[in-house]
């Protein structure tokens, strides 16, 4: 966010387990009740503590969960951009925390509603569009998860566009005027994605799944437009290569990963020491979200957690990544504002809108 990195941790039912049931003996994971946003990892040789913007836990439910990143989420609709990415091994529960169960969505959906509601509560004064795209990002390539049949192996590419916007050309983005329109791209790109049984979760995501919202607001007063980014990001499972057990083709998918998310380690690192070149172009992902993450955007990560004794240091290297976001300082977040004509030749240019 401005001034910084949000980060939240997520532990109980997001991980799988109980964080802060300290009478369980088998948890190495504890939230101390004086210090809600903080956490206490028990090794075996030292006892480790770490301190967040936001710890959630077993009894966490997702409209707590959503509650707190809510106000982040709306800024896109005043021409902010915005990131949410959820962090962790697999199986820890970031699938859980940013899609959610069709009775129980998570953050993806109930952002999009949110948008929905606060656009209509502006009617009479502000004109909304909001367009979504969906697409993985496996072994390094990117695939488009709502391109029409018969398109699935066409290549694309990160490309910085008109006004120095990053965008993947061709890349098919729907407009999107209700819950309903949102449930059905998100069912639709969720039965596209690449998934592979590994020794961390039968059903293993290989890829980093990226639901991109673009969100136009004209002001009928002033005529003022305001563009608006929002990238909800699922990222691949953290965990090293030794722990999934991968072998061949999926050995190769697990190296892809880490190097992906070794090179979003090395932007977080480049932009906590205020580096003077930032190295977006390391990684498709990185070069991606080069206007989400750095410079005068929002940013907030979750980093999901197992409590388990058994994925210590896992969790260790998870909580110590989210220290290393939360160093980093943005700087104050600035909105895009813009006039009609050029606004309509960014979306023309970025964008392959289907209604």
């Amino acid at each position: 966010a401005s001034g910084g990195a949000d980060v939240a941790i997520m532990g109980g039912k997001q991980a799988g387990g109980t964080a802060d049931d300290s009478a369980d003996a088998g948890l190495v994971v504890r939230v101390p009740e004086d210090h809600p946003d903080e956490i206490t990892l028990i090794g075996r040789l030292a006892v480790r503590h770490y301190e967040y913007d936001r710890v959630f836990t077993s009894t966490s439910t997702q409209d707590q969960v959503f509650e707190a990143v809510e106000p982040l989420v709306l800024s896109v609709l005043d021409g902010f951009h915005m990131c949410i990415f959820a962090y962790g091994q697999t199986g820890s529960g970031k699938t859980h925390t940013m899609t959610g169960s069709a009775h129980d969505p998570g953050v993806n959906l109930r952002s999009l509603r949110s948008l929905f509601r606060i656009a209509d509560e502006r009617r009479e004064f502000c004109k909304v569009e909001i367009t979504a795209s969906a697409l993985e990002i496996y072994n390094e390539s990117i695939s488009d998860l709502l391109c029409p049949e018969g398109m699935e192996n066409e290549k694309r590419d990160v490309r910085i566009g008109p006004e120095g916007t990053i965008a993947v050309p061709g890349l098919t983005a729907r407009q999107v005027e209700s819950s309903s329109d949102v449930e059905a791209i998100l069912q639709e790109a969720t039965s596209r994605r690449a998934t592979f049984a590994t020794n961390m979760n039968e059903h293993s995501s290989r890829s980093h799944y990226l639901l991109s919202v673009n969100v136009q607001t004209i002001n009928n007063l002033t005529g003022a437009v305001y563009l608006g980014k929002l990238h909800l990001v699922d990222l691949a499972g953290s965990e090293r290569i030794s722990k999934t057990g991968a072998e061949g083709s999926r050995l190769k998918e697990a190296q892809a990963i880490n190097k992906s998310l070794s090179a979003l380690g090395d932007v977080i690192s480049s932009l906590a020491s205020k580096d003077k070149h930032i190295p977006y172009r390391n990684s498709k992902l990185t070069y991606l979200l080069q206007d989400s993450l750095g410079g005068n955007s929002k940013c907030l990560m979750f980093c999901q957690v197992s409590p388990s004794e058994e994925q210590m240091e896992e969790t260790q290297c998870s909580l110590e990544f989210a220290s290393r976001v939360r160093s980093v300082e943005l700087g104050q977040s600035l909105r895009l504002l813009t006039n009609k004509f050029i606004n309509s030749k960014l979306f023309a240019d970025s964008l392959k809108i289907i209604s």
